[in-house]
């Protein structure tokens, strides 16, 4: 099968011998896969988690129909249309957990349905788990445009919040936040943001912040939190590693949670997935939860789409079609 693979000299689209199921796993004819900005670190060689360095097909979510699955594999058949998380996605075949995939409703498209699986369990575990969001409360996005920061402003929603802030930095982005619930966008390279969150939610301060973005707003976060705020720290965009005012978080009493599914065990994966479809599939089958699809790309032109999202020019999901 043809797969981009990560080699000394770059990612290279090359013949690989078709994954062979575990006994846990399902083996996929992959359909479209779908990028995240994980790729790119992993395309250019560096390890995630335990995925990483020459000989890796990158790709975290995509979907097709099932090819094979392995002897303890109950939930799915031949020919059944799924969505999956994991690795390898790259590909003309992958091999995904079972536990990580998910039928794909009646009528949906491949090229949806691949736009879904990494977003829906990363921002329902971030808000519902990790950051409990209750009906009424107050919630802020940071990296809102983003694929996976659009779904978290649609789930937000769902779940009740009653004022939904998004961020971005790019002015035309934020005027399309209000398409996927944001009730405030607003600019985080403006120093007053802090001030402008407060003011939305009448001066109490955000209850939940889903950080995508870390140290460049670290401080603003907290100062932007209300007493007893909680903050998930979901991604490091804006920078690893910062300036963090330990008095303030401690005068705020704030929930400070990071979060990655790199050292998650694939017990705690499935469980992850299990809990978002019990609360979301309905919304998921009604397309009342998407993403928009910025762009597609033909697996052979892998290294044009990678350069497309490390631009950052690009408004929800890019698209790889094997």
């Amino acid at each position: 099968m043809k797969a981009a693979v990560v080699t000394e000299g770059g990612l290279e689209v090359r013949e690989v011998p078709k994954p062979k199921p575990k006994a846990n796993e399902i083996v996929v004819k992959v359909r479209a896969a779908s990028l995240n900005r994980a790729d790119l670190g992993v395309a250019a060689g560096h390890q995630h988690g335990p995925i990483g360095g020459a000989g890796t097909v990158p790709g975290l979510e995509w979907a097709g129909e099932v090819e094979e699955v392995g002897a303890e594999v109950t939930s799915f058949r031949r020919g059944d249309r799924v969505m999956c998380s994991g690795s390898g996605g790259y590909a003309e075949y992958a091999a995904a957990d079972h536990g990580r995939a998910s039928p794909v409703p009646d009528g949906m498209s491949f090229e949806t349905a691949t736009t879904l699986p990494v977003a829906l369990q990363t921002m329902h575990n971030a808000i519902v788990t990790i950051g409990r969001l209750q009906r009424g409360e107050s919630i802020l996005i940071q990296g809102a445009s983003s694929g996976v920061g659009l779904m978290a402003l649609q789930i937000a929603k769902r779940r009740g919040a009653g004022v939904v802030i998004g961020t971005s930095t790019n002015a035309d982005r934020r005027a399309r936040l209000a398409e996927f619930g944001a009730t405030h966008a607003i600019d985080t390279s403006d120093p007053s943001w802090p001030d402008k969150a407060r003011e939305a939610t009448g001066g109490k301060g955000v209850d939940v912040i889903i950080d995508q973005v870390s140290a460049s707003v670290a401080n603003g976060n907290m100062q932007a939190a209300a007493v007893l705020g909680r903050i998930v720290n979901v991604g490091r965009l804006g920078g690893s590693k910062g300036e963090f005012d330990y008095d303030l978080h401690a005068l705020k009493r704030i929930s400070y949670i990071g979060v990655t599914f790199r050292t998650r065990s694939v017990e705690e994966v499935r469980e992850i997935n299990r809990l978002m479809r019990e609360d979301l599939w309905d919304a998921v089958a009604a397309g009342e939860l998407r993403l928009p699809i910025d762009r597609s790309f033909a697996l052979s032109d892998v290294k044009a789409a990678l350069a497309h999202m490390k631009a950052n020019q690009h408004f929800g999901k890019i698209l790889l079609i094997p």
